[in-house]
């Protein structure tokens, strides 16, 4: 390091990766800030400086040598385990300063000489108890598999039919040798299908050896995410957050739509599910062509849309105990997944295509129920989609943000939509207040009537969503149940057709058009005019 670098370092004060020494006056002191660095990203003493003002205060060759010795011994005995360190003399007017860099650690968590754990925190240091932190991090160093650890569940809390269609797709190639063809999938009990995978073996068997459960018959983390019928009634934060709000705030306290944490209680191909109806219900329809019939098509990719949630799904931290969010905004979407990127990966390698999966049994298992390759390429592929999508590894919040931009609809602004309230309001006063002017014509009283009544319906529609407004224009033609839900992206069931349908015929967006005798037979939808 040459006295210039030293200076500029001195300038920029102390930070969380560099710590101001005087003197080593206090062997048991520099081993904790060694532990903190160590369990940390790493840093740099820096000896010889003062740490309230910045001012050097170098030492003589003496010192130098005797501070050399200190550290190499504090290093060995004051920290455990051992940590190798590297230092560096700078000469100034006046001595020497000692540089002593600590690497981030490959073996955490470290410990000082009576066994408490440090690590950094802005420029001081704080104890770390948390057990979840301490577990986070025995994660990166890969001294501890969240994903093998055991839950307390059993054989009882697993969704059997998830179990029966991942074992239809992993051994698909062994299923059709003995004989079952796709087409026979629905006939075979469970129970047939894991006889032809193996003859001698048991389902337990078969969940233990694929490390799903545990001997001891509870099941492992990934056996729950991936098979468990509500793997939240257990660990509560293993599930994802989703609003979509007014403006462009997640601060705001007005929100289009969410979704309930009931509706997202499941394993991960129910809540993949359900972040994509989400998606697809909250952002705009485009039309591709110039047809304005044409299919209309999500204005961000759903491709890209589908690979993103998957990463989050798949990579994030299973020992963090925060969900992840997901928040749809009036200018961009925002997905944030608990944890940082594994150590050693920065978000060049993953613009660049390199994948390091942080959760091995989930990025492996989930390819046969997840529509992803498993190849780790998920995040270029969404790059290559033409999103302009930014990356943020927030060591702060420890996670990991990835934000698409939105163009932004000045039909759907916060502005605009407090303004449509006053409108509304302002108009249906006008109206009412109006009526005791009535024309003395009777036939231009019917027509006023009539055409009051038209407004006030009107007025008294609330404001509709994005997804709500395209299934209305979609409707300019007579449209039925069928071709509506297909559209959304959903399927044509009852439960689908009141939630997405029926509040647009209530609200008086969309007319039913029956056939000639009245029936409900070829039932179509109109937009309704204003």
């Amino acid at each position: 390091m040459t006295v210039g670098e030293l200076e500029n370092i001195i300038r920029h004060s102390e930070v969380s990766r560099v710590q101001f020494k005087e003197r080593i006056d206090d062997n048991y002191s520099i081993g904790a800030e060694m532990v903190a660095f160590s369990n940390s990203r790493g840093g740099s003493l820096i000896i010889g400086v003062r740490d309230k003002t910045g001012g050097m205060n170098p030492l003589s060759y003496e010192e130098m040598q005797d501070t050399n010795q200190k550290l190499s011994n504090i290093a060995t005995q004051n920290v455990d385990p051992r940590i190798g360190i590297e230092t560096d003399s700078v000469s100034v007017d006046g001595g020497h300063i000692i540089v002593v860099t600590i690497k981030e650690g490959i073996n955490k968590p470290y410990k000082d000489n009576k066994g408490i754990i440090w690590a950094k925190q802005g420029s001081d240091k704080r104890r770390i108890v948390d057990n979840n932190e301490i577990a986070e991090m025995m994660e990166e160093c890969g001294t501890f598999i969240p994903e093998i650890s055991a839950v307390d569940t059993t054989i009882e809390d697993l969704d059997l039919d998830t179990f029966k269609e991942y074992l239809l797709k992993r051994f698909e190639n062994p299923l059709r040798k003995k004989g079952i063809k796709p087409s026979d999938y629905d006939a075979k009990t469970l129970d047939e299908i894991i006889a032809a995978i193996s003859r001698n073996i048991t389902l337990d068997r078969l969940l233990t050896n694929l490390r799903f459960m545990r001997p001891d018959g509870r099941l492992t983390m990934a056996g729950l995410l991936l098979f468990g019928q509500a793997p939240q009634l257990v660990r509560p934060t293993l599930t994802a957050k989703c609003i979509s709000f007014y403006g462009t705030s997640i601060g705001g306290s007005r929100f289009r739509d969410r979704v309930n944490d009931a509706d997202m209680e499941g394993n991960l191909r129910h809540q993949y599910d359900t972040i994509m109806a989400f998606f697809r219900r909250n952002l705009r329809y485009v039309q591709p062509g110039k047809e304005f019939n044409t299919q209309g098509v999500l204005e961000v990719s759903d491709i890209a849309l589908s690979e993103l949630v998957m990463n989050a799904l798949i990579h994030r931290s299973l020992v963090r105990p925060a969900p992840i969010r997901i928040f749809i905004l009036d200018d961009r979407i925002e997905i944030h997944s608990p944890g940082n990127l594994p150590r050693g990966l920065a978000i060049g390698d993953i613009e660049n295509g390199t994948s390091m999966p942080r959760n091995e049994q989930l990025f492996y298992h989930a390819n046969f129920l997840l529509p992803y390759s498993g190849a780790g390429t998920g995040i270029l592929r969404a790059i290559d989609e033409g999103l302009d999508i930014k990356f943020k590894n927030d060591e702060q919040t420890k996670e990991f943000v990835i934000t698409i931009p939105r163009k932004v609809d000045p039909e759907v602004s916060s502005c605009n939509y407090e303004d449509e309230l006053v409108n509304q309001n302002e108009l249906t006063n006008e109206l009412v207040n109006g009526t005791n002017e009535l024309p003395n014509s009777t036939n231009e009283l019917a027509n006023d009537k009539q055409e009051l009544a038209n407004e006030l319906s009107f007025v008294k529609r609330s404001p509709i969503s994005n997804k709500e407004k395209d299934i209305v224009n979609f409707c300019s033609v007579p449209r039925s149940a069928q071709e509506i839900l297909d559209r959304v992206g959903v399927t044509n069931q009852t439960r689908h057709r009141k939630k997405y349908i029926q509040p647009l015929v209530n609200a008086g967006y969309l007319k039913i058009l029956t056939t000639e005798n009245g029936g409900t037979k070829g039932l179509r939808y109109v937009k309704v005019k204003k």
